[in-house]
């Protein structure tokens, strides 16, 4: 069966994410007497309290992953502390990195460090879910599953966190800058560009797609022109190809749809 465009990225994401996993696993049961990893049970608040910790003492840098939407329970839970506050104790000196999935992009952290020494570089992509926290490329908190099922352990491991050093290294330096996640400009003109994306993925007709969006087809062939250029695309395809891995395409329901049947 052939994956689609966009899908090749997702499949090594979670092929990476369950290989992480698996050899937490192992280590933790080889590395009980040692404690290199160790769970953390109990409330949010006290994985939030570890996260604090990390932050506060690192020393050179910071990598943060970050696509696990917390839930309602888990926001109460730490007393109205977010990702963007826990930053805020960082040293200004430490050299932070964020990764974030498209979802959580535009509220949970801030394209810059206001005030620090050192900006916070932050950069979109799609990810599976989960929440890690490297300080210094020595320690790591992981939190993965949902809330009434989550797994959080803390890591000083060195073959896992090296195997997460490599993730993180490689989605960094295939992912895109923050503020040019944000290439489409306004609300507005970010869903028509979503439906227009969706559009092509779909393959429905210039016509077609112009219909449905209340626009002319001039319109409609202009706008693409300025997406693939946005985003560096040569083609129709590799425009669809670069926008699924960025996490740009909408879901089916809110594409156009191609009419079934000749058309008289």
């Amino acid at each position: 069966m052939h994956r689609r465009p966009g899908d090749d990225l997702e499949y090594a994401l979670l092929t990476v994410q369950e290989l992480i996993e698996s050899t937490m696993v192992i280590h933790r049961d080889r590395s009980r007497q040692e404690q290199l990893i160790t769970a953390v049970s109990g409330s949010y608040a006290k994985v939030l309290t570890y996260a604090r910790e990390l932050i506060e003492q690192a020393e050179d840098t910071i990598d943060i992953l970050h696509s696990r939407v917390p839930s309602s329970s888990e926001r109460l839970e730490g007393a109205g502390w977010s990702e963007r506050d826990l930053l805020n104790c960082a040293q200004d000196s430490v050299t932070t990195r964020v990764l974030v999935s498209p979802v959580l992009a535009e509220e949970s952290f801030p394209r810059q460090g206001s005030g620090k020494a050192k900006p916070i570089a932050v950069r979109v992509v799609r990810l599976p879910s989960l929440q890690v926290l490297i300080a210094d490329g020595s320690t790591a908190l992981v939190v993965a599953g949902p809330s009434a099922a989550r797994r959080a352990s803390l890591i000083k491991e060195p073959e896992v966190l090296q195997a997460m050093r490599m993730y993180f290294e490689s989605i960094w330096n295939s992912s895109l800058p923050a503020d040019e996640h944000s290439i489409f400009g306004d609300r507005d003109r970010t869903v028509l560009s979503r439906q227009i994306l969706g559009a092509l993925r779909a393959g429905v007709t210039d016509e077609v797609a112009a219909r449905e969006l209340t626009v002319s087809v001039r319109t409609y062939r202009r706008y693409v022109a300025e997406i693939m250029a946005l985003l560096g695309a040569n083609s129709r395809f590799q425009a669809g190809v670069r926008a699924a891995e960025l996490g740009l395409l909408p879901s089916s329901s809110s594409v156009p749809r191609q009419p079934s049947g000749p058309q008289g």
